[in-house]
């Protein structure tokens, strides 16, 4: 006589997931969060609020300009290999799912947060990335320069020459994205 009984893949999952042992390693300094989802492990690094050197390509002819420009905290989310990480800003290092994360104010940020690698090829070591964004060549063609200041919505480019030389981000300058809890789902 053969028994048998009906399951779900849920249940399935979860009885074979608590045979998993799964560590995260040695995570770097500023961890926010660690996140493994269908497509692999994301990092989650904070950076403080801070005067970053930019360099700035407003013609693919033209050679980059330096800028010194003050940035507001920031959130960089690693993605699995080499691929573009995803950027916020915040008014404080997050505490909570419930805090408010906003649009980056740079150009190379989509508006989903992904940025925009153009020809730059991103570290492997997710604790690289942030530092590595700012190396990066920004480019002030595209489409990446609307909807990431209250003051300046339709171009960051005229926030940025504001800014030259201030030494804080005027946080009221941000404009709403998401919540941690919508971030810490990005590639499920």
């Amino acid at each position: 006589m053969v028994r048998t009984k009906l399951v779900s893949a849920l249940d399935v999952a979860h009885a074979l997931a608590g045979e998993l042992d799964l560590a995260s390693g040695l995570l770097p300094p500023d961890a926010l969060w660690w996140a493994k989802t269908a497509s692999g492990v994301r990092i989650a690094l904070w950076r403080e609020p801070r005067v970053w050197t930019v360099r700035l390509r407003e013609r693919y002819d033209a050679q980059p300009r330096r800028l010194r420009l003050p940035m507001p905290g920031l959130v960089f989310i690693s993605s699995p290999g080499r691929q573009a990480p995803y950027v916020f800003a915040a008014r404080a290092r997050p505490r909570s799912v419930e805090d408010q994360l906003y649009h980056c104010p740079a150009y190379n940020v989509f508006p989903t947060g992904r940025v925009c690698p153009g020809s730059h090829l991103f570290p492997a070591d997710p604790a690289q990335i942030p530092e590595d964004f700012f190396r990066s060549h920004f480019s002030a063609t595209g489409d990446t320069a609307r909807g990431k200041s209250q003051r300046r919505p339709d171009d960051i480019g005229q926030l940025w020459a504001e800014l030259r030389g201030a030494p804080a981000y005027p946080l009221d300058d941000l404009v709403p994205q998401l919540r941690v809890a919508d971030a810490l789902r990005l590639g499920s």
